[in-house]
């Protein structure tokens, strides 16, 4: 661990309080999925179809991606507290313009820059990553995600349950305010975590080529990718699967949303328990497994009957256990490779992640178009998790190799 003094609740001389950490991170992730139920009925109160409406969450997660490669270097040089505040201000403007929009098209531009909020994703890993090293911050990172899981988990249900009382435009009202409170938060908690003045962006320059280059933080970016395109799959086209497929009304589709959060704070409490004993390898490619399973799982039983809506999403809980034992160890080993650049490294590699989300995203509202079968969204779902462990597998074998050779070095 660094000379960092404890984090005491709001007090802005130390670095920030967990719980603090937990939202940060929460509320970037309950912006992705609390209106998620009411995607068909925004589709028709807009007069476009699925596939258009569908963007608000592809776009939007390209446009995250997007913002991570932006923010990591703007925080390793200006620190995260400013980044952080700012980020959160547009985010509360974007929301109002998204509740206020008239047309598909201006809801789309105001969804695009609520994307500002995903600096909390980035950032409160890099924040991590300042103060402990990389086995104790896997554990670290495992607590904050197993936290920020139960924020998205209750998100789509809170959703789901809006949108039936009162229409779904009381999901954005819900995210202002959410916005708002965190924004008092972070500025009466968040002490700056960079020490030194930052690290300046020609410096930042000369360092890139030893991250760009290093196998390890490609094995371990592409790990994350994959593991979570799969969940970004799910996101794309589980909406369409539980309304048109199953006929479920917009309070259960929250509830069935749900379903891979409740694995996901399993999984990174597995995580914050077991990481430093086991080894972040080791924990990368056991979830990576479990995540396998339970989509090779579903999509043999889909080949072999039709299956009923609570099984189909009950299996997804199992691709969120495994994604929460493989993100917070696979993210840990990508921010220990360049440890300066810990903001850089956690952008770079968010925006992979984000970013093949975003695709996978768009792909599952293609596959699913008019469909009248999940097997689409799960074949998608099962190719994403075995790439993740053909990545992890890389990085364990090149790390072996390594070993070796420098046992036998002279």
């Amino acid at each position: 661990m660094t000379d960092f003094p404890s984090a005491r609740f709001l007090d802005r001389r130390t670095p920030p309080h967990i719980f603090t950490l937990t939202l940060l991170a929460g509320v970037s992730a309950l912006n992705m999925s609390i209106f998620l139920p009411s995607l068909t009925r925004m589709a028709a109160d807009f007069g476009t179809d699925y596939a258009t409406m569908q963007f608000a969450v592809s776009g939007y997660l390209a446009a995250t991606a997007v913002m991570q490669i932006i923010v990591g270097p703007l925080s390793d040089r200006f620190g995260r507290r400013k980044i952080v505040l700012t980020s959160i201000t547009i985010f509360i403007a974007a929301t109002l313009g998204a509740y206020l929009a008239p047309t598909i098209q201006l809801f789309l531009m105001f969804r695009i820059l609520q994307a500002a909020v995903a600096t909390g994703i980035v950032l409160s890993r890099a924040i991590v990553r300042d103060m402990f090293g990389a086995e104790q911050s896997a554990s670290m990172i495992g607590y904050v995600t197993m936290g920020m899981a139960l924020i998205p988990m209750i998100g789509p249900t809170v959703g789901g349950a809006l949108d039936q009382a009162f229409g779904w435009h009381a999901s954005f009202i819900f995210l202002m305010g959410a916005g708002v409170f965190l924004w008092l938060l972070c500025y009466f908690d968040q002490g700056e975590t960079v020490r030194g003045g930052g690290t300046g962006f020609a410096e930042q320059l000369t360092s890139y080529p030893a991250l760009l280059t290093a196998p390890r933080f490609w094995g371990y970016a592409l790990c994350t990718a994959f593991a979570s395109g799969s969940f970004f799959a799910f996101l794309g086209g589980a909406s369409y699967v539980a309304d048109r497929i199953y006929g479920l009304s917009a309070f259960q589709t929250g509830i069935a949303l749900g379903a891979p959060a409740i694995g996901y704070a399993i999984g990174n409490g597995i995580s914050g328990r077991y990481s430093v004993r086991v080894g972040i390898n080791r924990m990368v490619l056991i979830g990576c497994l479990i995540s396998a399973f339970g989509m090779g799982l579903s999509l043999i039983l889909g080949l072999v009957t039709v299956i009923p809506a609570g099984l189909l999403f009950g299996l997804c809980s199992l691709l969120g256990l495994g994604n929460g034992m493989t993100l917070p160890n696979a993210t840990a080993g990508l921010l220990s490779v360049r440890p300066n650049l810990a903001g850089t490294a956690s952008g770079l590699g968010g925006a992979l992640m984000i970013g093949g989300g975003a695709a996978l995203s768009q792909l599952a509202g293609v596959l699913l178009a008019r469909g009248t079968t999940a097997m689409p969204l799960q074949a998608l779902m099962l190719v994403s998790a075995l790439l993740a462990i053909a990545a992890i597998m890389f990085v364990m074998v090149r790390e072996k190799r390594l070993s070796a050779s420098l046992s036998v070095a002279p």
